[in-house]
């Protein structure tokens, strides 16, 4: 087995994604050293997860609906959730709503990354079976942390319904990540006639949401077309 070549292809998508929503920050990148850190907590919540999965595992056993919603969705989203909440909801730093997805996504990549590469080397991965992984869950968990961190942004800058959004910033990654792995157990044979619609969906609804978080920055200077439009609509 090759060592480096299969760490560099389990590391390389986890860091390609987060370079690219790091940079989809239209109006002010977040501290690099901060984005590092929440990646580096999302490494270091592997161990615990497994740790939480086995014991309940051992307690109430892994039929395919306990592991897709409470095993994998239910524990992993909630402990980036919390690491989010504690660390970073109330931080100086996160002063604009895109700042919640750069946050939650930094988690959920490092998270991703290390799952990533203990799967290349338990599994001894070809190059194209990493790519698969790839494509399906590492971008999985980046997009489960678009929906964590715009739901946690939109908490922070709407108080009045900040509780609503809470509970939306972790439930809804609950319920698309236990869906997405119950159609990998369900259907072993035609799983990717159902994983490229539900993927492309996500991915459209990530980017929708990514736009409309820089579009609500308070750091959002009107364009001179925007100030004319409005002058229209105004007259």
């Amino acid at each position: 087995m090759h060592i480096v070549p299969i760490l560099l292809a389990a590391i390389a998508p986890g860091l390609s994604l987060l370079a690219y929503f790091y940079l989809k920050d239209k109006y002010e990148t977040e501290p690099i050293h901060l984005v590092i850190r929440m990646f580096l907590f999302g490494v270091l919540l592997v161990y615990p997860t497994m740790v939480l999965q086995n014991a309940f595992i051992q307690e109430f056993g892994n039929g395919t609906i306990m592991t897709s919603f409470f095993l994998s969705g239910g524990i992993e989203e909630f402990l980036k959730w919390f690491i989010l909440y504690h660390l970073i909801f109330r931080h100086e730093a996160f002063d604009e709503p895109y700042d919640g997805i750069v946050y939650a996504v930094a988690v959920s990549l490092g998270f991703a990354t290390l799952e990533n590469i203990i799967y290349a080397f338990l599994h001894a991965s070809s190059f194209s079976a990493l790519m698969l992984r790839a494509l399906l869950p590492v971008s999985g968990h980046a997009l489960f942390g678009v929906m964590m961190g715009y739901y946690m942004g939109k908490a922070k800058f709407v108080p009045q319904k900040q509780n609503r959004y809470l509970c939306l910033s972790l439930l809804l990654p609950i319920a698309w990540h236990g869906s997405f792995d119950y159609i990998l157990l369900i259907f072993k044979n035609s799983w990717f006639w159902i994983m490229i619609p539900l993927m492309t969906f996500l991915w459209l609804r990530s980017i929708w949401r990514v736009d409309r978080a820089n579009a609500h920055s308070p750091l959002r200077v009107v364009t001179v077309e925007e100030k004319i439009k409005v002058g229209r609509f105004g007259s």
